[in-house]
């Protein structure tokens, strides 16, 4: 059986004789060849290069093309920013700023990075006749925000009449795109809409599946099979998209794979997806992806079932951990082997959060798999960046991507569960759900409110490191200065940390040589602006202060 046909028949959910595996290489195949994904994104020959490289690596059954959801985008006038080591990002919106739905054609298939595209799906077809090939194209509603921008989903209240408008233009786009792919040799389009996790059942069966439901049926008469993408927490859409009846559902680590077997099986469609792609492929061992790997394949069962990443693997992916993916997927001996192996895995230092949010700001962190290269992180992102600066210094936000240790262990410590989410003063507040600008505004604002309430004062404080050695040359020093960041991080707290070095300096803390490495905390409070404090106020407060 070849790798295509144990694709086309996993997705028709018949019997395989093993479960298909389905890298999703995209950016990370710049890195295969050791280019920048700026390079890579724009040229067919080097995508083709990529996808070959990444069936001599992986072994797969089936491969995307690319994995870029704003080809159709950027063509139709959004502006793209494009990033080295992730796929470009949209970065503004025609609709936003004066152009007219109206205004806007269906484009054509040598039109802008489109037949890049199609430049590379025929060379990749052309190379492996016996691999399923995979198109993916922007879903029309992530492809409507592309163009809309935030305001969509105020206008899904205000304006519905412009936003069906809009996702049927959309899909006229996504239409045409799977023609062209189609006509490239490709096997499946997949239509990956990201953005509808961002909404209810009820608005996605008002919005979206009327739309979504005619693309896969046209998708069918075009003889390929289509697959509805979808990341994020989306779990409250999975009936509603199978009611679309795509052929095959593919979902990421946010969504539990068993749940989404169930209600697929019932329905006659095949599911996919689900390998963890930043804590276990990114920053995991091999054991780490081989476990994973057999924990989606047990999940799956052997019909119906396509092992691939959640999503766009990203582009540093190691290739260790891929190969070991491959290697469980097609030796059953070597996944018994696995099974026998006790859990090492877990998070060696959970970060103490209990004191975090204690400081004067308020502290938003958004918690996303990476703004430049997840959609609904991006707009997340931008949702939190706009609204920050009408609170005037007040509010300081930060955006933790899940792709290093450290801002796992931060998500662990926070209990987020789901990318993208917002916490507000380590509280989480809205989790894979972009809020409207006044939700949020009122969001922090009640939480400054309740700062107020509690009678947080203005204070600042710094942090003395005293040390006469080379912080390079003393280990005690630099497991000091360590020890001060992460409580630092665990505090949420705005405080300098100053190194001093000058033995005439350290001496004015009266600390001695032989007392090094030293610490000194100095407290600043505000007493009084714009006023003349008397003299019996001021002894009151410098007794305070030398108590």
């Amino acid at each position: 059986m070849t790798g295509k046909e144990r694709v086309i028949k996993a997705i028709n959910c018949e019997k395989v004789d093993r479960i298909p595996w389905v890298p999703f290489v995209g950016c990370h195949a710049a890195s295969l060849l050791g280019l920048t994904a700026t390079d890579y994104f724009k040229s067919a020959k080097l995508i083709a290069q990529g996808a070959q490289k990444a069936v001599e690596e992986y072994s797969p059954d089936g491969i995307p093309v690319t994995f870029d959801l704003q080809i159709e985008a950027e063509v139709l006038g959004c502006g793209v920013k494009y990033a080295d080591d992730n796929p470009p990002a949209v970065v503004n919106h025609p609709l936003a700023n004066g152009t007219k739905l109206e205004d806007l054609k269906i484009p054509g298939p040598n039109e802008g990075r489109i037949k890049v595209a199609m430049d590379a799906a025929k060379a990749i077809r052309k190379a492996n006749p016996d691999i399923a090939l995979y198109a993916t194209i922007t879903g029309p509603f992530t492809l409507a925000l592309h163009l809309q921008g935030t305001d969509i989903f105020m206008n899904m209240f205000e304006d519905p009449d412009h936003v069906i408008k809009l996702i049927n233009y959309c899909t006229g786009v996504a239409k045409a795109m799977s023609d062209y792919y189609v006509d490239a040799g490709c096997d499946i389009i997949a239509v990956v809409d990201p953005m509808t996790s961002q909404i209810g059942p009820d608005q996605f069966r008002q919005f979206i599946s009327p739309a979504a439901t005619e693309l896969f049926e046209h998708i069918r008469t075009k003889g390929a099979k289509g697959s509805f993408f979808v990341c994020g927490h989306a779990q409250q859409n999975i009936e509603a998209m199978c009611e679309c009846k795509p052929d095959n559902v593919s979902i990421d680590e946010n969504i539990p794979l068993d749940y989404v077997r169930d209600e697929c099986v019932k329905r006659g469609i095949s599911f996919g997806g689900n390998l963890q792609l930043t804590t276990v492929l990114l920053l995991g061992s091999e054991i780490d992806a081989q476990k994973d790997a057999i924990r989606c394949i047990d999940l799956g069962e052997d019909t119906g079932f396509i092992l691939a990443p959640g999503c766009d693997l990203p582009f540093a992916t190691p290739v260790e951990n891929l190969k070991a993916v491959t290697a469980v997927v097609q030796d059953e001996y070597q996944r018994d082997v696995i099974r026998t192996m006790e859990n090492t895995a877990g998070m060696e230092d959970i970060l103490d959060m209990s004191l975090y949010g204690q400081t004067d700001k308020v502290i938003v962190d958004i918690v996303t798999l990476d703004s430049e290269a997840c959609a609904p992180c991006q707009y997340m992102v931008d949702a939190v960046r706009k609204v920050a600066p009408q609170f005037d210094g007040i509010v300081e936000w930060r955006e933790h991507k899940i792709k290093n240790k450290e801002a796992i262990q931060f998500m662990a410590a926070l209990m987020v569960k789901n990318i993208p989410t917002i916490c507000i003063d380590g509280m989480i507040t809205f989790v894979s759900r972009i809020p409207p600008k006044d939700e949020l505004i009122k969001a922090i604002q009640n939480r400054i409110n309740e700062k107020f309430r509690l009678k947080i004062k203005n204070r600042k404080a710094s942090v003395y490191l005293l040390s006469l050695t080379d912080e390079a040359n003393c280990e005690k020093c630099t497991k000091v200065k360590e020890n001060i960041e992460q409580a630092k991080q665990e505090l949420g707290a705005d405080i300098d940390l100053e190194i001093v070095s000058d033995k005439d300096k350290i001496h004015e803390f009266g600390i001695a040589d032989n007392q090094l490495p030293a610490v000194v905390v100095a407290k600043y409070q505000l007493k009084s602006t714009h006023t003349v404090p008397e003299v019996i106020v001021l002894k009151e407060w410098l007794k305070d202060a030398v108590s």
